[in-house]
């Protein structure tokens, strides 16, 4: 496998330190709003990786965070923290905000049909790993105190400037006039990890440290989170191309000062979706989910089409032009497959033959334009219906199209998930024999409920 490594500027050969075990951290949602479609694209592609490596013989260990405290409007130490302003707004708990829309990116992954990591885990149910991490950093000398708050010296770490490609210079320049300088830091580059004397009043979400009693900052979430899950070495980190800078290159900075060694190897990451030329945003107000496309009549995997026709490491432009001749080319590829009987005997030798050329496509940069392309191909063949049927199948485990799904088993799916969102509602208003009714109501249907910290699941049993 080879892909663009952010690190180095280049496409490299894809080598994990321990064989066929691959360690991946994503960058997930900040909890305080809905994702907006853009957001999607670099969770496709995420999810499209992660299963290219299990497809080629990789085991994936992935971690995502769910971002619930910390993440300051700035991307950086000014402003209010999100999920403040979206408490404000909506009228509701920091913790309520949190838990609707992390639901929410969940049914988002769902209709995308986007695999969950196996790990998730909110940033407010690691403070303590976070501490241990800054009052290390503390002692090396690479963090100091000034006005209540805890920060990383960069100056500390000459490298600081590797992933991004910046110098100090540039970031100077890049200053806005609108922000001012805090007095506190002995560099403006230097970032905060901790906050006890808050940039607003009133912060909802607080714990005592050693610090003083207060918050951390966005940036140690991810280290923290990642080097208690995956450990101290990291094969892949995958995030949005704007979270190279500051995000990723704090990550890379509090990590090795606190190793002691080189932390990731590679870095992946997936370019913008322009609207009308403009990066999507929800502070720009250029904001389309999911559930806007599907009210407009789209399916979401017309979108994920639309999204594989595309070079992950290139912006892509959306308009509704544009997902209107995706919708059509989806439905006549779906059409198509659906058409194909299962009869005939598979044919093993163009099987392998094609399921080479998917793996090879995908292991060339992600090229999910070429893999997709091969399924047209395998159409044409002049084979059996069932080695089609058979080669596409496996394709799709990948590109998870549903090629193979009829809308009435989408129309099942959607009703038990539907019961499990009533389940979940009779469960938090404590009515426990309302939520056990429709857990052995679909039992009686061989479906069995499996509930996770995450949220629930079902499997059919025979």
């Amino acid at each position: 496998m080879r892909f663009y490594n952010t690190l180095h500027k280049k496409i490299e050969d894809f080598i994990p330190r321990d064989k066929n075990n691959v360690t991946m951290y994503t960058c997930g949602p900040t909890v305080y709003h809905y994702a907006h479609i853009g957001n999607l694209r670099t969770y496709i592609l995420e999810d499209i990786l992660e299963k290219t490596l299990n497809f080629c013989g990789y085991h994936v260990n992935r971690v995502m965070n769910i971002t619930d405290v910390g993440h300051l409007t700035s991307d950086g130490d000014e402003g209010e923290d999100k999920m403040s302003v979206a408490s404000k707004r909506e009228h509701k708990s920091s913790l309520e905000i949190a838990d609707f829309y992390t639901q929410a990116f969940f049914s988002d992954l769902e209709k995308l049909n986007l695999k969950k990591p196996e790990t998730i885990i909110k940033a407010s149910d690691t403070i303590d790993e976070y501490i241990k991490i800054i009052s290390d950093l503390l002692e090396k000398g690479f963090a100091y105190k000034s006005n209540g708050n805890v920060y990383f010296d960069t100056a500390k770490m000459p490298n600081y400037y590797e992933l991004s490609g910046r110098n100090k210079e540039d970031l100077v320049t890049a200053v806005r006039d609108d922000i001012k300088e805090d007095d506190g830091k002995k560099n403006q580059e230097d970032f905060g990890l901790w906050f006890t004397n808050s940039k607003f009043e009133n912060p909802e979400l607080v714990w005592d440290s050693p610090f003083g009693k207060g918050y951390p900052g966005w940036h140690i979430e991810c280290s923290g989170i990642s080097i208690k899950y995956l450990g101290e070495y990291l094969d892949i980190h995958c995030g949005a191309e704007d979270a190279v800078f500051p995000h990723h290159t704090n990550e890379i900075a509090q990590s090795e000062a606190y190793l002691g060694h080189k932390w990731c190897n590679y870095w992946l990451h997936l370019s913008f979706l322009n609207l009308n030329n403009l990066k999507m945003s929800k502070s720009t107000g250029e904001f389309i989910t999911i559930d806007t496309l599907i009210k407009k009549g789209y399916d979401p995997l017309a979108y994920k089409y639309f999204v594989l026709n595309g070079y992950y490491h290139k912006q892509l432009d959306f308009t509704y032009e544009n997902l209107d001749i995706a919708q059509k080319s989806y439905k006549r590829l779906k059409n198509k497959v659906l058409q194909l009987k299962n009869t005939g005997n598979i044919d093993l030798e163009i099987e392998n033959e094609y399921i080479n050329k998917f793996k090879d496509s995908l292991n060339n940069d992600l090229n999910t334009a070429n893999a997709l392309s091969l399924i047209y191909d395998v159409l044409k063949l002049n084979v059996s219906d069932a080695t089609k049927r058979s080669i596409i199948a496996k394709m799709d485990e990948v590109l998870g199209l549903s090629l193979l799904e009829t809308s009435e088993k989408k129309m099942v799916d959607k009703e038990i998930t539907d019961l499990i969102n009533k389940r979940n509602e009779y469960k938090k208003q404590k009515n426990f024999q309302k939520a056990d009714e429709i857990r052995d109501e679909l039992l009686s249907r061989n479906i069995r409920l499996i509930d996770t910290r995450e949220g629930t699941t079902y499997e059919i049993i025979n």
